[in-house]
């Protein structure tokens, strides 16, 4: 009987909550995770052109076409004249993945991926095969049209 006793104070011992001046944790809930908001969209991009006479500002839009641009200023580079509706100038070559076709009217920043070149439109032109998207003027379009010589291109 006593034996009996014994093992039964050893498993009331050994299953009951806390024993020996344990004290027991009490389980805590996870931390809650900080949900991450994809719906914010990334800081502007926006650029200055200036010839030192005259001013334009863009607003970049976020493809990869415009990041590259981005990645490469500050730019003092050649303005040209191209027809009679648009400036050009020649970055390095730019990547085109999921950059807009653009529909380029007065004040649009675009890519012409087969020749290399940025080109800002000062009147209205419409489409092209390998005519990208890269922003519009916020301010100062129409400068565009006066733009000459060295330009000076940095983040603003």
């Amino acid at each position: 009987m006593k034996r009996i006793l014994l093992i039964a104070a050893a498993l009331v011992l050994l299953f009951s909550p806390g024993g020996c001046g344990e004290t027991r944790k009490t389980e805590q809930s996870p931390k809650p995770v900080q949900a991450v908001d994809r719906t914010k969209e990334e800081p502007p991009m926006k650029i200055k052109v200036s010839d030192g006479k005259n001013t334009v500002v863009f607003a970049l839009n976020q493809s990869q076409a415009s990041r590259g641009l981005w990645n490469q200023l500050p730019l003092t580079i050649d303005v040209e004249n191209y027809g009679s509706n648009e400036k050009i100038f020649y970055p390095k070559k730019l990547e085109t993945g999921n950059t807009p076709a653009a529909d380029a009217r007065a004040g649009t920043l675009a890519y012409y991926a087969p020749w290399g070149d940025v080109v800002m439109f000062y009147r209205d032109f419409g489409s092209a095969k390998g005519l990208y998207g890269l922003g519009e003027a916020e301010s100062g379009r129409e400068s565009i049209a006066r733009l000459s010589g060295k330009i000076t291109i940095e983040k603003q």
